[in-house]
């Protein structure tokens, strides 16, 4: 299985959110983690939001760094470029899309572009409503 990995999937893993069991799962059977600039940027504000309002010790948040870069090392990262950007400008199916969401859309649809059969890792009610209408398949199944 290759899997497009997009952050709601990602920050549940790296904080150890609930389904963090169902994303590890995932990530660990995967052949291929395919993600982009923007999951990791997301990722990394989410913990410095953390540490700045005291949800996350220093030891905490340099763990959860590690854990993010260290995995991140193994997967093949997307970056901001022209297809991807002139995809998240164009309407999706089941408009309106917010822009973050438009952008890890058109990532995902980069990496499918690039790997045959990628499946996008998401928790994100929008995100998988829109990857299945877009003819991708989701998961977790729910």
């Amino acid at each position: 299985m290759n899997l497009y990995a997009e952050s709601s999937a990602v920050i549940t893993w790296v904080l150890s959110q609930e389904r963090e069991e169902e994303i590890e799962s995932a990530l660990a059977g995967a052949e291929l983690i395919i993600s982009s600039d923007l999951t990791i940027l997301e990722c990394e504000r989410v913990l410095v939001r953390g540490s700045a309002v005291g949800e996350l010790s220093d030891a905490e948040l340099t763990k959860r760094e590690v854990m993010l870069r260290t995995a991140a090392q193994h997967w093949m990262l997307l970056s901001f470029d022209p297809p991807v950007i002139e995809r998240a400008q164009r309407p999706f199916p089941n408009e309106p899309i917010r822009t973050l969401d438009a952008l890890h859309l058109a990532f995902a649809l980069e990496a499918r572009r690039m790997v045959a059969g990628v499946r996008i890792l998401s928790l994100d009610r929008r995100i998988r409503e829109a990857a299945r209408s877009m003819g991708m398949e989701v998961v977790p199944q729910q």
